[in-house]
């Protein structure tokens, strides 16, 4: 009842952030490969030419999202959606459009700056400045609009590329980015919230405001990014390389398939479940805990051989994805304050994309080398379970710090 009155009381902002990240799926992995076989096949790029087309693309939106990022501590949240939703709608024109390996190149770059890292980030950088009581379950309900972009885009792409063909459906991209999303979001979020509540967690109480220089030399900072980059690490290379996985384990790849339904399920119903535990505990408090999920689905995707492990492996990795995705937009302004929020963000994400587009390469440089790829995903696990300890101890020292800070400030009050 109580999420439900949250849903009533801040329908306009939760409905905003959830639009933006299901709106982001233009510019994700999973829309951009619906496309991969008619772009190889026009361009006559290999399998390997259209990846590290891909690779190179996503490497240069990385680099360019911090500056780009920052905007969002300088101008107001609408302002900045009135420049990313347009140049998304017009990366899904060029990618439409496009007659040059140059130009197919920049549309990539264009969807996924824009989509994958901008529209995700305002999003969560609104959730996160927007609401401090509250904030876990506001960032929650945004964070899950991949989720039903996930489970409502393919098909669609499907069945209008089959009637339009696949050039046009990504001018009918567009034309919705324009013409649907970006009002809708506009109108939801002209209005900015101001959190009710000057603290989000007594448990952790941000005080000082960091810059983005101040987190760069917070040794801390290292440490929760080894855990909160694990996840879209570890997920982005076991899909980049499923066909593999399948014909190595003699799988079928239609039940492996069926899989991201149980997938996207769990993902979905963890983040609920974890923002309203954030808002109870704290993510500071929760953070130990969401990579022993991953481990257990590592190990076992490892160690079983047999289809069912697929599936088992799947309901593990939604569980972590749900909770990862919803501490990824708590923690930060927990730990470091919401002024400078949009320009610390905006460099996380930026390494963030950075990890996702190297993975799958320095996964299958190990796999021509002769390395084991069961070897590899038990490694994947072991390290999500040294990460768990880790974290475990860098939790414990920011509650101390952050408790620290607020008797300091209280002094000098």
């Amino acid at each position: 009842m109580r999420f439900v009155n949250f849903l009533v009381n801040n329908a306009r902002w939760v409905a905003g952030g959830f639009l933006l990240t299901f709106f982001s799926s233009f510019g994700q992995t999973f829309f951009i490969a619906l496309s991969a076989g008619d772009i190889r096949a026009e361009y006559d790029l290999s399998h390997g030419g259209f990846g590290m087309l891909y690779m190179f693309a996503t490497l240069a939106s990385a680099l360019t999202l911090p500056r780009l990022g920052k905007t969002v501590d300088t101008f107001r949240v609408v302002h900045v959606l009135a420049l990313t939703a347009p140049m998304l709608a017009l990366a899904c024109f060029a990618l439409a459009f496009s007659n040059s390996l140059v130009l197919l190149a920049v549309a990539i770059y264009g969807l996924r700056l824009f989509g994958q890292g901008m529209m995700t980030h305002i999003a969560m950088t609104a959730m996160g400045k927007w609401f401090a009581a509250q904030r876990g379950r506001a960032v929650s309900f945004s964070a899950i609009g991949v989720n039903f972009g996930e489970a409502l885009f393919p098909l669609a792409f499907v069945l209008v590329a089959g009637l339009i063909g696949w050039r046009n459906s990504w001018v009918a991209a567009g034309l919705v980015l324009l013409l649907v999303a970006f009002p809708a979001i506009f109108a939801l979020m002209r209005v900015e919230r101001e959190p009710q509540s000057v603290v989000a967690n007594i448990n952790a109480p941000p005080v000082h405001n960091w810059t983005r220089s101040e987190v760069l030399r917070d040794p801390f900072f290292y440490v929760l990014l080894t855990g909160v980059l694990a996840p879209p690490f570890i997920g982005t290379t076991i899909f980049f390389h499923q066909v593999y996985l399948v014909e190595l384990r003699g799988w079928s790849q239609e039940a492996f398939a069926a899989s991201f339904v149980l997938m996207s399920s769990m993902t979905v119903i963890f983040a609920l479940v974890c923002g309203h535990l954030v808002d109870r505990f704290s993510a500071l408090r929760l953070l130990p805990f969401f990579l022993i999920p991953l481990a257990v689905a590592c190990i076992t995707l490892a160690a079983v051989t047999e289809q069912y492990g697929v599936f088992f492996f799947m309901a593990l990795l939604g569980l972590s994805y749900g909770f990862s995705g919803t501490l990824f937009g708590a923690v930060w302004p927990e730990v470091y304050g919401i002024a400078h929020l949009g320009s610390i963000r905006s460099m996380i994400v930026a390494v963030m994309v950075f990890m996702t587009a190297v993975g799958p390469g320095l996964t299958g440089t190990l796999i021509d080398m002769g390395v084991p790829y069961s070897g590899q995903i038990l490694a994947f696990g072991v390290y999500c379970l040294m990460a768990s300890v880790v974290l475990f101890a860098a939790s414990a020292r920011l509650r101390a710090r952050l408790r620290g800070s607020v008797a300091i400030a209280g002094a000098q009050g």
